[in-house]
């Protein structure tokens, strides 16, 4: 099991509900602010801000709060957030990505600095991990949108890289400049997507143990609850047993 992500869902059930929620709706409206302030108020000519809206409507983000968020941008009125990532390695060498939208530069490293520091990490220079990844976009549809056949078809004829099919999800990958014209075309045989997500796709993971994985865990849980931070990506790899362990 790799990466981070699916340990969200052990750190979700022993937090609250209430909390996490706020959280989600604190990350999609800034993304949607920024979409916003750097294109046109309008998703249909703004592929950045549809994605941001749609990923917030299957998040259950009120209606009224997405509109809010558009306003105040396209008024300019509001925060003015900048994009920064920052790249260091963490517990047991594992490189790590973090991605933030902040309006103030200098708390947000100081931030980002000191949750390395205190977990044993060390940030990085921009680039100094980055080369450990490739910055994909993953754009997900529910099983019932059709069976794996049709979703392959499609997906070929969008111009997308691969199509990972489960019980439960598609999951179509494509590089990250593509996505717009890949889902563009997904979308007229397969209609709205589920998710739509441009992630950074570690290219080498390193195996830790239990004591690294509940350290890296640690710091990636601070790391996600600063305001700042929008994603956060690592490239670790832990056994079953180890994941069956941290769930209990």
């Amino acid at each position: 099991m790799a990466g981070h992500s699916q340990f969200k869902n052990i750190m979700h059930r022993k937090g609250r509900q209430d909390a996490i929620r706020s959280k989600i709706f604190s990350k999609l409206t800034r993304e949607i602010t920024v979409a916003a302030k750097q294109g046109l108020a309008d998703p249909i000519m703004n592929p950045r801000l549809r994605f941001a809206i749609q990923n917030a409507k299957m998040q259950s983000m009120p209606k009224d709060n997405i509109k809010r968020a558009i306003k105040k941008a396209s008024s300019g009125d509001g925060a003015n957030y900048e994009e920064i990532r920052y790249e260091g390695y963490g517990p047991g060498g594992v490189a790590i990505i973090v991605e933030t939208l902040t309006d103030n530069r200098n708390r947000t490293a100081s931030n980002i600095r000191s949750a390395f520091t205190k977990s044993g990490g060390v940030l990085g220079e921009k680039g100094s991990v980055g080369f450990i990844f490739n910055r994909i976009s993953k754009i997900i549809y529910k099983s019932a949108v059709g069976d794996a056949k049709i979703v392959m078809e499609a997906a070929i004829e969008s111009g997308a890289e691969d199509v990972y099919s489960d019980e439960n999800t598609h999951l179509i990958v494509c590089a990250f400049e593509d996505v717009g014209a890949v889902y563009n075309i997904l979308e007229k045989t397969l209609g709205e997507a589920e998710l739509i997500k441009t992630v950074w796709h570690p290219t080498t993971l390193i195996p830790i143990n239990e004591e690294k994985t509940r350290s890296v865990l640690k710091l990636i849980s601070i790391l996600d609850d600063d305001d700042d931070v929008q994603n956060v990506y690592a490239n670790f790899e832990v056994s079953d047993a180890i994941v069956a362990k941290l769930s209990d």
